[in-house]
């Protein structure tokens, strides 16, 4: 018998399944002429922050390509995982047992991909692939797939994704075609959210995360249930730092075990809060004052992750140095 493993990848809201794509539409649209005109580049690369929709976007590209010799069939195919045109890269699982996730993409999964692009297409049209993401790429991945895209096979087009293209191999960023997406606005990241199969009791949440999200509807699945979103909803919506303030946002993570995860998270957004404050004022003391705090709260949550200190002491003194940063300014 099969072994039964599970991906924790396999989700309702999976890319894959999304009915369409909102916003990116400038970028949609270069795409779409670009097969429209008959002669498209063989392979594009599709940049931007981790969450904000670029597998959505690619899984969409793919099956608007491939519906052109197969409409009917297409988007039922790519749901199933089961399009004979389309290829999707991505990490695989380990050889022990229990079966693992892989951490990287390995050779032989790219090796794959070149012996998918070596056979005739199911349909007489294009064959596509998807690389979700290029960025966990191992180097003998990447090499090979660099040699794919050096000597493109006949009617072949690759997508890769990447949130830090910079990270990539300058000869495999220079042979791509860039799509670079930006962050959504909080009203598009909610009604993204609205419509995507979520079981009902995180709907109350929805709101403060797409407002905390930063733009990626990603993000703000990760943070529709975490007290550690909430707790910095509740210092985003405070007046000031009064100590009432201070013991409410810290009392989310008195659980001690519940509370890592959850001060992960708030030590993130309150450092992107700090950055983003002190980039605003460049120049001035309360810049230079904010970017001392983010320095100090960030080696203080390297400290607590690495000695597994309390999370709620933890978040009572980031609160405290920040509070003696403001007065400084």
């Amino acid at each position: 018998m099969a072994e039964d493993i599970e991906d924790p990848r396999e989700v309702p809201w999976h890319p894959r399944f999304a009915e369409r794509v909102l916003g990116h539409e400038a970028e949609r649209e270069r795409f779409t002429s670009a097969i429209a005109s008959g002669r498209p580049h063989h392979a594009w690369l599709i940049t931007g922050p981790r969450g904000i929709g670029k597998a959505t976007l690619a899984y969409k590209l793919a099956e608007h390509v491939l519906s052109l010799t197969n409409p009917a069939q297409t988007p039922r195919w790519i749901a199933a995982r089961s399009h004979p045109d389309l290829f999707v890269l991505e990490r695989g699982f380990t050889d022990s047992k229990p079966k693992r996730l892989r951490q990287e993409i390995v050779v032989d999964d790219a090796r794959r991909m070149s012996e998918f692009f070596a056979r005739t297409s199911g349909s007489g049209g294009w064959r596509m692939a998807i690389v979700d993401s290029a960025d966990e790429l191992n180097t003998e991945a990447a090499n090979a797939l660099l040699k794919l895209v050096e000597e493109p096979p006949d009617k072949a087009l690759i997508l890769l994704l990447s949130h830090r293209p910079g990270r990539l191999l300058r000869t495999l960023r220079s042979r791509c075609r860039r799509l670079t997406l930006s962050a959504l606005g909080p009203e598009t990241v909610a009604e993204i959210l609205r419509q995507l199969p979520l079981d009902g009791k995180e709907s109350d949440g929805l709101a403060a995360a797409a407002r905390l999200s930063g733009g990626s509807p990603g993000r703000a699945l990760e943070l529709r249930d975490s007290l550690g979103a909430k707790a910095f909803d509740s210092f985003l919506k405070a007046k000031t730092l009064s100590s009432g303030t201070k013991l409410a946002v810290a009392g989310y993570f008195a659980q001690r075990q519940a509370a890592v995860q959850d001060f992960e998270i708030f030590a993130d957004l309150l450092l992107d809060w700090l950055a983003r404050e002190a980039a605003a004022e460049p120049g001035t003391g309360r810049a230079a004052a904010l970017a001392k705090a983010h320095q100090e709260i960030s080696g203080a949550r390297g400290v607590v992750a690495g000695y597994n200190l309390d999370r709620r002491t933890a978040a009572l003194n980031a609160l405290a140095t920040l509070e003696d940063a403001l007065k400084a300014a």
